[in-house]
């Protein structure tokens, strides 16, 4: 009976894996179809050696389009932002966690309702405020908005709950710095909940195109959605080229998670464990 209850779990397992990887199974075989190809018979598993090429490839590496800036584009606000967040966001809820001070509910109270208010409301005080700033068309207008996460912080919060105070009074009492202490002894105790933030934010910014839209004018600093946004055009819809571009634009985020997916599962359930 435990044997077959396994066998049932492992069935399980395979069926929701073969749910969640035939989207990108698909898009995979699709972008192997030239453009009359894709137009006969659509995005499906049909495929034949005959029609199968990687011209959509090299089209969208050597072509005409400028992919490979996109691509670099978005790196670079990834590995700027997703950083700087982890950081800030980390040291507020480090604060909210161990200090006590005045007005500190009355604080997070308006931390709690910036998490919930849609991005949609904020979109046009941000706008102005970066005209104002003169970051149109910057990637530091990009990123700065979105160097501090409510969402982090609040799950950072929980997270440093579960920590003992102790070790950050045994840090004082060894005549450690506020910030030593956090850098020193928390922040390495952080690791699975960090990694998860990681995670999050990566997938979030990778993503992002609405603000990136918003922000940025020139094609050359476009990010990777919007850049490939504009390979619809008036004279003609490069669907070809595009699948091919969303197979590469998926890895970064597929690599990050199969990497740290350890401390991903334990960074989601060590939550719930408190002093």
């Amino acid at each position: 009976m435990k044997n077959l209850g396994k066998v049932l779990g492992y069935l399980i397992m395979i069926f929701f894996g073969v749910v969640i990887l035939f989207p990108f199974l698909l898009l995979f075989l699709s972008s192997l179809k030239n453009a009359k190809e894709l137009f006969r018979t659509g995005m499906n598993f049909s495929i034949s050696l005959s029609t199968l090429t990687f011209e959509n490839y090299r089209e969208l590496f050597f072509g005409s389009s400028e992919y490979m800036r996109w691509y670099l584009n978005s790196l670079f606000i990834l590995g700027v932002q997703v950083p700087l967040s982890i950081i800030f966001s980390s040291f507020v809820a480090y604060g909210f966690a161990m200090y006590e001070f005045k007005y500190k509910k009355i604080i997070f109270i308006f931390v709690l309702i910036s998490m919930m208010v849609p991005f949609e409301i904020i979109m046009l005080p941000l706008y102005s405020t970066i005209g104002i700033m003169g970051l149109f068309d910057t990637y530091t207008g990009v990123i700065l908005p979105f160097i501090v996460s409510s969402f982090a912080i609040f799950f950072f919060m929980q997270y440093l709950k579960g920590i003992p105070k102790s070790l950050v009074e045994a840090g004082r009492i060894d005549g450690c710095s506020e910030y030593r202490i956090f850098y020193s002894v928390i922040f390495p105790i952080m690791k699975p909940a960090l990694i998860t933030m990681v995670i999050f934010i990566a997938m979030g910014v990778w993503n992002g195109f609405l603000w990136p839209l918003l922000a940025l004018t020139t094609s050359s600093k476009f990010t990777l959605p919007i850049g490939l946004s504009t390979l619809f055009t008036p004279y003609g819809n490069n669907y070809q080229i595009l699948i091919a571009g969303a197979v590469f634009a998926v890895l970064p985020v597929v690599i990050l998670f199969f990497r740290f997916q350890k401390y991903f599962i334990n960074g989601m359930i060590s939550g719930s464990v408190k002093e």
